[in-house]
């Protein structure tokens, strides 16, 4: 059963590096959040699926609209899975869709099923493990079958080094339809040091990239989230621009020779040089 909101105290679980997972109510809008060491990871809403509170995550979820036909059930593999935001909205916006899920964290997978049971009948299964190496383990039919790949993957608060990387990419997109959409949360602060290399290292796997972001979290101004979409099929982009402007606000999508220009001069990130991403702070979900 989920939770009512007059429960107390909030369900919680330690994780392998020590931190606490909470589910707590939303004080925001309704639903509930995934709190991960006192920073907000997720939120649910079990009344609304479709409500995507977080702003990357709607952007995210502004792409995934646009794939295939609208309503048509899409083959997704999710690495990284939180409180399964994005699962839940795909499920509730395309019935039937096949989703694999993989999580690092079994107590948080625990905490999440729990409190946070998934709806009867979704057709989402969930893995536990680090999602390079699940990747290797999931089934051999997914390989270029996959409508979506979403990589938003953090260990604490970073994303570790090793999932960061051309070598990790290119392992995510073997398993993409031939215009099947990989998606990549890519947290970063001033100067957008990490973000420029995510861009390039991306790039070296998959032709079409454009990169969604808050305007000042694109300029480099304040830390915040960007979101890469890469496919090896040119990306409808003519959308973007005013779905974009609808919110969340005020919100930019970068293409074509401005994703060239983001990137030049960055190194494309490898196993035997990449680093985590920078550690973000609390603001990094905006609201």
């Amino acid at each position: 059963m989920a939770r009512t909101r007059d429960e107390a105290p909030a369900p919680s679980a330690r994780l392998s590096d020590g931190t606490i997972a909470r589910v707590v109510p939303s004080p925001f809008g309704g639903g509930w959040e995934l709190d991960v060491d006192g920073t907000p990871q997720s939120h649910v809403d079990l009344d609304d699926p479709t409500h995507l509170h977080f702003e990357y995550v709607a952007r995210m979820g502004a792409v995934i609209d646009r794939l295939r036909m609208p309503r048509q059930p899409l083959t997704a593999i999710h690495l990284g899975a939180g409180a399964l935001t994005i699962p839940r909205y795909v499920e509730a916006t395309r019935p039937g869709s096949r989703q694999q899920v993989v999580e690092l964290e079994p107590a948080l997978w625990d905490l999440v099923r729990e409190n946070l049971p998934l709806p009867r009948g979704a057709q989402i299964r969930v893995r536990i493990g680090d999602a390079r190496e699940a990747l290797g383990r999931l089934p051999a039919g997914l390989v270029g079958a996959a409508d979506l790949v979403v990589s938003d993957v953090y260990s604490g608060a970073q994303t570790p080094a090793h999932l960061t990387t051309v070598e990790f990419f290119t392992e995510a997109a073997r398993f993409l339809a031939p215009d099947g959409v990989l998606l990549v949360n890519v947290a970063d602060g001033a100067g957008l040091a990490f973000a420029r290399r995510e861009v390039a290292t991306v790039q070296a796997v998959l032709e079409h990239v454009i990169v969604l972001a808050e305007v000042q979290t694109l300029k480099g101004r304040r830390f915040g989230n960007l979101v890469i979409a890469a496919s090896r099929q040119p990306l409808p982009t003519e959308w973007l621009p005013r779905l974009m402007a609808a919110g969340p606000h005020p919100a930019k999508v970068a293409e074509g020779r401005e994703v060239d220009d983001f990137a030049r001069g960055a190194r494309v990130a490898t196993d035997a040089d990449a680093t985590p991403s920078p550690k973000p702070s609390a603001s990094i979900f905006t609201r």
